[in-house]
């Protein structure tokens, strides 16, 4: 491959991925003067990282996990996002995600085509101290949004204690001490308040 065609691969891909831009989600920015869209929260998930990565369980490579955090939404590009608390939707994610994968690392040059596919894969999986401090950031992003608007995603999608802990079930192998300050501060104060539905 030439350097031209390698070059003209790789601005394929990034203009392609410029569509996270237009992914909507169900959480709102923090003035809930509207909801977040999938690159702005792949950024909020890195920023918090590089902030907050002096509290994961292991000793982590950084960059490493800013990466993950980076691509871990990527495919929804093609795979669109699925709210967290969708049963329905969560069913089928993780096959549509996987082609999403595929079609949209396979714009890149072989090698990293490869390595962003196993950045993927290894998110998913969530075996890694990087990934799990990555997955914890992918839950205490929109927990900390969703405090600073009063709930108002929880409380639009009728959100119980119960479906909050179990998509939190990583957090704390990801950060012991961030899970436990977002469950304490993000989260139980909107159990009594009424905002999350106490089970």
């Amino acid at each position: 491959m030439t350097q031209k065609e390698r070059l003209d691969k790789q601005f394929a891909f990034l203009k392609e991925i410029d569509q996270e831009k237009q992914i909507g989600r169900q959480t709102p920015i923090a003035d809930n003067s509207r909801m977040e869209n999938d690159a702005e929260h792949s950024w909020h998930m890195a920023m918090c990282a590089l902030i907050l990565s002096e509290y994961a369980n292991s000793d982590i490579d950084v960059g490493h996990t800013l990466a993950l955090c980076l691509c871990h939404d990527l495919v929804e590009i093609y795979a669109g996002d699925t709210y967290a608390y969708d049963a329905a939707g969560v069913a089928g994610q993780a096959d549509r995600e996987a082609e999403a994968a595929t079609r949209l690392f396979g714009l890149l040059p072989d090698d990293q085509r490869d390595s962003l596919s196993a950045l993927f894969q290894e998110f998913e999986e969530a075996r890694t101290p990087e990934s799990l401090f990555a997955h914890a950031m992918d839950n205490l992003q929109p927990a900390m949004l969703n405090h600073a608007t009063d709930g108002v995603s929880w409380v639009e999608h009728g959100v119980r204690l119960s479906q909050i802990l179990h998509r939190n079930e990583l957090t704390g192998q990801g950060s012991e001490t961030l899970w436990d300050y977002s469950k304490n501060t993000f989260i139980l104060p909107h159990v009594d308040s009424g905002e999350i539905l106490d089970d």
